[in-house]
């Protein structure tokens, strides 16, 4: 995979010293720039183009959300940001993911894991079409269609305007996001639990108050503001 082009834009030295030493041990992440800034990003960027941004909130003078704002056209943002309350609105943002400071490296790697995730995607995205009947979707790969049984999906999560169909054997990547996907009738026995994943009710073993464990052992993150669609089952 080629290496991905980085910046990271933080005001507190210890902070990016610290992202910039857990980017350097992947060989996906190119760090191209990092700034104390958004001033100085934005001028960068004039001149530049890059893939990943690595993103503080509370910036001096202009915060991170006004740069990226101007930034668009970055396909990965990551905000990093003791902020949590902010994170629905970076989300609006088309923002990939949100670290809440202070963090160790395990959920840096988490993130990077996600961002090559995403960027395969963009290179290779299969096209979504809902079937005409019966307990199947289909999976448009170049020429081919493959069928996948509804009941096999365990989860869906999003990335972006995309969203993977998962199921104990395979990842299907599919252009469509989320919440799209729910609005079909043939997706109502998903129950969303998170802004970026939707949990197949039937697979359910145990709800907790952070996150949910289905068949085989898998751990899916429950958001603040979804809490009230698992009132519904219980």
């Amino acid at each position: 995979m080629k290496p991905f082009d980085c910046i990271i834009v933080d005001d507190d030295e210890m902070d990016r010293l610290m992202v910039l030493s857990y980017a350097k041990r992947f060989l996906t992440l190119n760090i191209v720039g990092v700034f104390d800034s958004a001033e100085k990003a934005l001028i960068f960027l004039e001149t530049n183009s890059v893939d990943v941004a690595f993103l503080d909130i509370e910036l001096k003078n202009a915060s991170g959300l006004e740069l990226r704002k101007k930034a668009l056209a970055i396909p990965v943002c990551v905000f990093i940001s003791s902020h949590s309350e902010s994170a629905a609105e970076t989300f609006e943002l088309q923002t990939l993911d949100f670290i809440v400071k202070p963090f160790k490296f395990p959920r840096f790697e988490q993130t990077v894991k996600r961002i090559e995730e995403f960027m395969e995607i963009r290179t290779k995205v299969d096209l979504f079409e809902a079937s005409l009947g019966g307990d199947t979707v289909y999976v448009k790969t170049g020429h081919d269609q493959i069928k996948v049984k509804l009941h096999e999906i365990l989860y869906l999560e999003a990335l972006k305007n995309y969203t993977i169909l998962v199921t104990e054997n395979k990842r299907h990547c599919v252009l469509s996001n989320l919440g799209e996907i729910l609005l079909e009738e043939k997706f109502n026995s998903f129950l969303r639990v998170h802004r970026s994943y939707a949990v197949q009710k039937q697979y359910i073993q145990k709800i907790g108050s952070q996150e949910i464990e289905l068949n085989n052992n898998i751990f899916i993150p429950v958001g603040r503001s979804f809490k009230d669609n698992l009132n519904l089952i219980l």
